[in-house]
């Protein structure tokens, strides 16, 4: 039965704060002012923002380790004479508790250097400068054992134009709640993709090939190899029964993915269209699926597109749901809903900036919105 329901503004913020408690949000604080004995041009440089990341709230603590796999079947779409396709992956899973384990960073030192100098011709309203990309931490321990047992895997893939590595925190979360979660570079059009060692055809830190918005074929492309990167995980890691769930042009693959691939149990869209930018729906819109969907959008995103390629597929008999947050922009689903709001504070962004990325409401509001959608649909259809 296809449900669709948006809560209010109230009902998104209570159910929020109840699980304020668990976040840890706000930039470092910054040391003090010393008294200014010297001339302005002896000044030493202001010390660059670092920005933290929000605590998990299961009750595991999560392990994480990095994948390289291969595809010498396929060639990548981007840049030709690399010969094959390559996939990076993260793998979080819930780990054996101990001490003296390091926190992986949410950024390589390499991928952060190229990180800085594209994030905001990426997205206009991140400052040029000021952050230490580097030194934001995630909650996930590196060289932490994994707990033994079978786990559902669920697999991430982010929004065009963004790495795996900005959607840490839901997938930390999730882990930390008992699931398998696998995030998904696409390189080519991620916007930096560390690999372990250059390649003839690209360097060891690749850039992306998207600095503004795709055009119809480049669109078609990022679909199209984000489904069939989906599907070589699975084959690559011998996956069955598994749980995918993106952001944008990754929500747009999930849900496809779950359409073309039967060992894909359940799928979340994070705001992503159901169609081609010509307008030619995609055949999970057209046809419907049997599987468990959940669309999950913004007040601040909605336009005629989304709305037309979401009610093709609302209107096939389907275990199809719907869900809106309220006062809310496109990138709360990402970790920008809880590092945006720390440049704000920090003077590094405007308010009208802020609000263009991830909307006006609060982190402690959206950072638990999105968790518990996307962890509720999962616990219900692919339960740990």
């Amino acid at each position: 039965m296809t449900s669709s329901s948006t809560p209010g503004r109230r009902s998104v913020a209570k159910g929020a704060l109840a699980g304020a408690a668990s976040l840890l949000l706000g930039a470092a604080p910054a040391a003090p002012a010393a008294r200014d004995t010297t001339r302005r041009s002896d000044r030493r440089a202001a010390p660059l923002l670092r920005l933290r990341l929000p605590a998990p709230s299961g009750p595991y603590p999560v392990g994480v380790k990095t994948l390289y796999l291969v595809d010498s079947s396929r060639n990548d779409p981007w840049t030709p004479e690399i010969g094959v396709r390559e996939i990076m992956l993260t793998v979080l899973q819930p780990a054996v508790p101990g001490r003296g384990f390091p926190p992986a960073p949410q950024l390589t030192p390499g991928a952060a250097a190229l990180f800085t100098d594209l994030c905001w011709r990426i997205h206009p309203q991140l400052p040029k400068s000021g952050v230490d990309w580097a030194a934001t931490l995630t909650h996930a321990w590196v060289r932490a054992s994994p707990l033994p047992g079978r786990r559902p895997v669920l697999l991430y893939s982010p929004g065009g134009g963004d790495a795996r590595t900005m959607g840490s925190a839901l997938a930390v979360d999730l882990a930390s709640h008992g699931w398998k979660v696998i995030t998904v570079d696409h390189p080519g059009d991620a916007s930096e993709v560390e690999f372990p060692g250059p390649r003839p055809g690209r360097e060891r830190v690749r850039r992306t090939v998207l600095l503004g918005p795709p055009d119809a074929a480049t669109f078609r492309t990022m679909i199209d190899t984000r489904v069939a990167d989906f599907r070589f995980v699975l084959d690559a890691l011998h996956l069955d029964r598994v749980g995918v769930y993106g952001h944008s042009a990754g929500g747009t693959a999930a849900a496809q993915a779950l359409y073309e691939d039967r060992r894909i149990a359940a799928a979340v869209n994070l705001e992503g269209y159901l169609d081609q930018m010509d307008g030619e729906l995609l055949p999970v819109a057209r046809q419907g699926t049997t599987r468990p969907l959940l669309l999950a959008g913004t007040d601040g995103f909605r336009d005629a597109r989304l709305d037309r390629s979401w009610a093709a597929l609302l209107a096939h008999a389907g275990p199809v749901a719907h869900r809106q947050l309220d006062n809310v922009q496109h990138w709360a689903f990402t970790d920008y809903a809880a590092l945006v709001p720390q440049l704000h504070r920090a003077g590094l962004m405007t308010a009208s900036g802020r609000a263009a990325m991830v909307g006006r409401a609060g982190p402690r509001v959206t950072v638990h919105a999105v968790r518990d959608l996307v962890r509720s649909f999962f616990a219900r259809h692919l339960p740990r």
